[in-house]
């Protein structure tokens, strides 16, 4: 009776819990299906609207300015160092004198080159006389004779080679002169040093002109050209962009840790080419003489403002000066852009996203050109002033300094962007 009672006891309390869990489940049904908004929230997206600007493609690496123009300037005869003229780092003007030999002895020296000359000539006079009896000699040996001719053949040799010692002897200066205005990269000889000829004296260096060398990736080195337009930025000197071309592509690789790249030299550009791409506005002081084959970037004016020359007075590039070099591969101005982060490319064919000025948005078809992995060339599908949709948490680009540079003027995101909620009107 007892173990009856406890089971229908059981049997009540797991009732109640049941009912207890039931009605918990309605409550909280209800209160979601009150609580609840008609719809999910909706998704956001940004807007671009389209328009026109400039891209350019380029192929990006670093390395450190060297100079380019560099000559060894040797003496041009054998003898005594009189005096050196010059030190390491000193400035220098074509023509020059950088060091000289002592000349003491150098009359004795184009004395003896005339004697040596005048016996040339007196063996050459012999040489044909003797010839020219024995031909007459009708009884002469014909092996003498050709043996007479030989003597002649030897005897015009040693004049020419008379002639000549003596006329580079007369030619050679004993002074090293400077070949170009310049500075003095090293001195390799001291007063009283005995030197033979071509001895290197000096190394003159252009100061104007640099080089640099960066590696290209073996996946970009078939865009790049000899002769191709490259720009150049130097940690040093901020705002300023030179000019530069490819002068030289590696046949060969380099190789390290399993990465291939290929070695390209870059040379900077002249200091009027550096002038020719001066921010816009700048204009020259009154009395300013362009440098030969200088064409003014646009606006410049003809007030007395200094700051463009006083920029180029500031342009002083040295050797081992870290610079950032980007290899022009592709270029366009004046076309249609879309960012690319509002393009979805499926089975070989671009899409957008175009939202009309209704609301509603339609996927349409586009054609491409370029990129520059920011902004796309769009070269068929859209219209200047239509709004594209760019997916949230896809970054639009934003202005560069420099023109050109792909990206649209003004600053901030992308021309017309904003942040769209579908079912809104744009």
């Amino acid at each position: 009776m007892k173990l009856n009672a406890i089971r229908v006891l059981m049997k009540k309390r797991v009732s109640r819990i049941v009912l207890g869990v039931v009605l918990c489940g309605v409550v909280a049904f209800v209160l979601i299906s009150v609580l609840r908004p008609d719809s999910a929230p909706a998704l956001q997206y940004q807007t671009a609207t389209i328009q026109t600007g400039n891209l350019t493609v380029e192929i990006s690496g670093s390395g450190n300015l060297a100079l380019s123009s560099t000559e060894d300037v040797a003496f041009e005869m054998a003898g005594t160092v009189q005096e050196v003229l010059v030190e390491e780092g000193d400035s220098v003007e074509q023509g020059q004198v950088l060091a000289r030999l002592d000349t003491s002895e150098r009359e004795s020296e184009l004395t003896g080159l005339e004697r040596a000359l005048l016996q040339a000539k007196i063996g050459l006079k012999n040489a044909k006389l003797a010839l020219e009896r024995a031909e007459e000699d009708d009884n002469a040996d014909p092996l003498d004779i050709d043996m007479k001719e030989l003597q002649v053949t030897l005897a015009e040799g040693n004049l020419e080679d008379a002639e000549e010692a003596l006329e580079e002897a007369t030619n050679a200066s004993p002074e090293v002169i400077a070949p170009f205005d310049g500075f003095i990269t090293n001195v390799n000889v001291r007063g009283g040093d005995e030197v033979k000829k071509g001895t290197v004296a000096a190394t003159v260096a252009d100061p104007d002109k640099f080089e640099v060398d960066i590696l290209v990736s073996e996946m970009d080195i078939s865009e790049v050209e000899k002769g191709g337009r490259a720009t150049l930025q130097a940690d040093a000197v901020s705002g300023i962009s030179f000019p530069g071309n490819v002068t030289y592509i590696a046949p060969t690789a380099t190789i390290q840790s399993g990465v291939v790249n290929y070695k390209v030299t870059v040379e900077v550009g002249s200091l009027s080419d550096i002038a020719q791409i001066l921010p816009s506005g700048m204009t020259p002081p009154e009395g300013f003489t362009p440098p030969e084959g200088f064409t003014p970037p646009a606006g410049w004016g003809n007030s007395s403002v200094t700051q463009a020359v006083g920029t180029l007075e500031a342009i002083q590039l040295r050797d081992g000066l870290t610079v950032t070099v980007n290899i022009i591969v592709d270029q366009r101005t004046n076309v249609l852009l879309v960012p690319n982060g509002a393009i979805t490319t499926l089975g070989g064919r671009s899409y957008v996203e175009v939202l009309s000025p209704d609301g509603t948005i339609e996927t349409r078809v586009i054609r491409t050109g370029i990129t520059d992995y920011v902004n796309t060339e769009v070269t068929d599908g859209l219209d200047e002033g239509e709004k594209v949709i760019v997916p949230q948490g896809t970054t639009t680009p934003t202005q560069q300094e420099e023109p050109g540079g792909g990206m649209f003027p003004g600053g901030g995101t992308f021309p017309g962007g904003g942040i769209f909620t579908p079912g809104a009107t744009g």
